[in-house]
């Protein structure tokens, strides 16, 4: 078992009074988000160590202990043991002012708020954040929408596929000939959650300086998506040009691309560079290829890109992948396989790296997962347990943090508060 993988549920620990790890050890997270941009925001701040609250609806909870393509054989969502991971589940139906009551009870001691409802939810359920902020003015307050908190879409539902759309992406994804695809994940939810992170941190970091005041994180899952564009959009404003989708290739970078093999197992290899497309001849035992006028630097390799890369597939389709991988990483080349969910779970590099590991699971046994990125050298961060049973912590969450007597509680669940 992973050094950093503790069962600190299954092992009977107290988490209110365990010992506290990790770099966001001191900080108190209470999540209201839903689906993937909000939780897995979550998740991030939970594996630094962070004490995160989710708050669910009764029954039901989050749609993500639902949801994935492929379920357990026992019926379970495998997506919700990850992004859950490292969190307590406290269950409030936020559409009732006693739930309502509880949150700003909750906030009233936290650092951190994660919501990504629509804009305005919050307000109408008197939860805005300048009331909130009222009674806890260090409180962060990070917002994560299809659209953002203003402008003319701000109102609209903004799902992270409409988002990917709407800011450039699927325009380049997949083969020009062909209509666009998604990448194979929920990429503009993902990248949301990781911009609503960096907000966080950075808000957390800005506080002493703000005399300890809090603010807004407004995250935009559309602008989130945006900003992994590269160099797209000036591109089009200084030029004109409207980049395209490509499929495999980079247009103008060769050899960049994925060849074929003589067992069927494509790879790639990047050998765009001089000195690689060198040693990538060498390899060939095709060393004329290096000083051939059409090859022989990397404007002209682009130019004959097509050419190129037939060359190469020709080859590469007489050797088996291992035999490729094998003497690409002779000569010093970049190039490796296209891996599938098996392949990378059993490679051997993310194991001994614990960036997959397994994790003590109650319903599972265990579940393998993702482990914890990045990588810190003195506060590391680690996944201490799986997504809890929904409602979980909401007993104890109630009576020892915020004093709610026995009978309270039972009233709460009987009138479908909690």
């Amino acid at each position: 078992m992973s050094a950093h993988v503790e069962d600190e549920r299954s092992a009977g620990c107290d988490l209110a009074t365990a010992q506290p790890s990790g770099p966001l050890s001191h900080i108190t997270v209470v999540e209201l988000g839903s689906f993937i941009a909000g939780p897995f925001c979550g998740q991030l701040l939970a594996d630094m160590g962070a004490e995160v609250i989710k708050v669910e609806p009764p029954v039901v909870g989050d749609a993500m202990r639902q949801w994935g393509a492929v379920k357990a054989t026992n019926g379970r969502s495998l997506w919700w043991p990850v992004i859950g991971r490292n969190k307590r589940s406290i269950t409030l139906d936020l559409r009732k002012p006693e739930a309502q009551q509880i949150v700003r009870e909750l906030v009233r001691d936290a650092d951190v708020l994660i919501e990504n409802f629509r804009p305005g939810t919050l307000e109408r359920w008197g939860l805005s954040p300048e009331t909130l902020r009222q009674e806890n003015d260090k409180l962060i307050v990070a917002r994560v929408s299809g659209f953002g908190q203003t402008g003319p879409y701000s109102d609209r539902a903004g799902f992270g596929a409409i988002a990917e759309a709407m800011s450039g992406l699927r325009s380049l994804t997949g083969h020009p000939d062909r209509m666009p695809t998604r990448v194979g994940i929920s990429i503009g939810d993902s990248l949301a959650g990781l911009y609503a992170t960096i907000g966080v941190l950075s808000a957390l970091v800005a506080r002493p300086g703000r005399q300890g005041l809090g603010q807004d994180v407004d995250v935009s899952i559309a602008e989130s998506v945006l900003g992994v564009l590269e160099s797209v959009v000036p591109e089009f404003a200084e030029t004109g040009s409207i980049r395209q989708r490509t499929g495999p290739i980079l247009p103008g970078i060769a050899p960049s691309n994925l060849y074929p093999t003589a067992d069927g197992q494509p790879v790639l290899i990047g050998a765009n560079a001089d000195g690689l497309f060198k040693e990538l001849a060498l390899a060939m035992d095709a060393a004329e290829l290096a000083i051939d006028e059409r090859f022989a630097s990397h404007a002209a390799r682009g130019r004959y890109q097509h050419e190129l890369d037939e060359i190469i597939a020709g080859w590469t389709a007489t050797k088996t992948q291992a035999e490729l991988l094998q003497l690409m990483d002779e000569h010093g080349i970049p190039a490796g396989p296209v891996n599938d969910a098996q392949a990378v779970a059993e490679d051997p590099h993310f194991r001994a790296r614990e960036a997959v590991l397994e994790v003590p699971d109650p319903t599972f046994g265990s579940v393998t997962m993702q482990g914890v990125f990045p990588k810190l050298s003195a506060t590391p961060g680690r996944v201490r347990w799986t997504g809890p049973e929904l409602g979980a912590d909401t007993d104890d969450i109630l009576s020892r943090r915020l004093g709610y007597d026995a009978d309270q509680i039972a009233r709460l669940r009987q009138d479908g508060v909690s």
